[in-house]
């Protein structure tokens, strides 16, 4: 307790400190959600736009949405929401594979280091 303030003004400091770290937190939390909501809707546009090139997603492509009978183009999206995850990087569209050849020392290490891996799991 402070000796030369009264106990008016003590509550007074506590109260303001509380809301001060209130408000803190709520902000955080609001410009935290805003940077995730921003990311993830660039996230959909990037992979709406990376898919709709290959035709996977278009209209009639093999993961698009069937219409309903007697509701084309009422409004329904004919795309299903993307999740905002790192796409195959194998295939036509990612780099290509590579392949290295272990000697038979190596071998030996790599599956050394697997057991010791999978024993301590």
């Amino acid at each position: 307790m402070l000796p030369s303030a009264s106990i008016l003004q003590q509550i007074g400091l506590g109260v303001l400190v509380a809301v001060g770290v209130v408000w803190a937190i709520g902000i955080t939390r609001l410009l935290r959600r805003g940077r995730y909501e921003a990311a993830l809707r660039r996230d959909q546009r990037e992979m709406r736009a990376r898919y709709a090139s290959r035709g996977r997603f278009a209209p009639g492509g093999s993961f698009a949405a069937p219409e309903p009978e007697g509701l084309s183009g009422a409004g329904l999206p004919g795309q299903p929401e993307l999740l905002g995850s790192v796409p195959r990087q194998t295939g036509p569209g990612g780099p290509p594979s590579e392949c290295v050849e272990l000697s038979a020392a190596e071998r030996a290490a790599f599956e050394g280091l697997v057991r010791q891996l999978t024993s301590r799991s």
